[in-house]
């Protein structure tokens, strides 16, 4: 999720440990050689990142869990859709309902989780036991919120479950296979390349279209993102009927969360901090000298 964010820039002066580290003095490259959208989106990423690295236990599970809820409205929608017109493209465009909630509401999937905290841990704003906390905590949470409204799903539309069963019979037994890893890895770069969208500019409608452009890309191209295929398999296992259980669904998951991380990290992460790394090293050098002044 892109990164959406869960803050808002504000005017308004915030408290000590909730701001966000200022632009420190350029020393690593020449001022020149900045591209000033690189520069603007980094600020952005720190401003947005540092606090959600910060964010407590309770903070990061209700984040993570009202994504789950959120996401599965998507997935409603994309179900309702697909049924009635027989068009995974247009089921896809449906799902898009669930990012846009996700951008409006500031909540989190556990997919959003590569850019923007990988770079503040990178640029020494965080530790990585705050992204440990972060990943984890909301990847628990995005299933257990989904977990709840697969139930209710169910139950509300049982016209559905033939469609839920059928859905997502093709994401679990896909088998553990280099296509079946491939669309896992072009779903995690694509959606850490919404974060990157999001960050490139301070438009929300621009962030609102890139947000159903990615979302029709997964659903509607059938990609293999962790949290939307479990939603699903959560639907299909809740009917009782669904040729596969939930040890099926655990190795699929895995396997599509390793490939959502390569794609995540290694495709547009990775790329993204090479760009970035003259700020990085600047805000490692400007932490470094706190540090020194403190300990002084």
């Amino acid at each position: 999720m892109s990164q959406l964010p869960d803050t808002q820039p504000s005017d308004t002066q915030q408290p000590p440990d909730a701001q966000s580290p200022s632009r420190p003095p350029v020393t690593t490259q020449p001022e020149q050689a900045r591209e000033e959208p690189i520069e603007r989106s980094f600020d952005r990423i720190l401003e947005q990142g540092v606090p959600r690295l910060q964010r407590a236990w309770p903070d990061v599970l209700a984040t993570g869990t009202v994504a789950g809820f959120e996401v599965a409205f998507g997935v409603l929608a994309l179900l309702y859709v697909d049924k009635q017109t027989n068009s995974p493209l247009l089921g896809g465009l449906a799902f898009s309902i669930g990012f846009m909630a996700l951008f409006l509401g500031h909540s989190e999937l556990f997919t959003e989780g590569f850019l923007v905290p990988v770079t503040v841990v990178t640029a020494g704003e965080a530790r990585l036991r705050d992204l440990g906390r972060l990943w984890s905590g909301t990847l628990v949470a995005n299933l257990a919120g989904g977990w709840v409204m697969a139930w209710i799903i169910n139950e509300a539309f049982p016209s559905l479950r033939h469609e839920a069963i059928s859905t997502a019979d093709h994401y679990v037994q896909a088998g553990i296979t280099a296509q079946s890893f491939c669309l896992a890895v072009l779903a995690g770069g694509a959606i850490t390349m919404l974060t990157r969208m999001h960050q490139g500019t301070e438009s929300d409608g621009a962030r609102l279209a890139a947000s159903i452009a990615i979302a029709f890309l997964l659903a509607g191209l059938r990609l293999f993102h962790s949290i939307l295929d479990s939603l699903l398999a959560f639907i299909a296992l809740d009917t009782g009927k669904a040729p596969f259980g939930y040890l099926d669904w655990l190795g699929f998951f895995g396997w599509v969360v390793l490939g959502n991380m390569v794609g995540g990290l290694g495709l547009t992460t990775l790329l993204r901090l090479v760009r970035s790394r003259a700020r990085i090293a600047d805000q490692r050098n400007a932490n470094d000298r706190g540090q020194e002044d403190g300990a002084g």
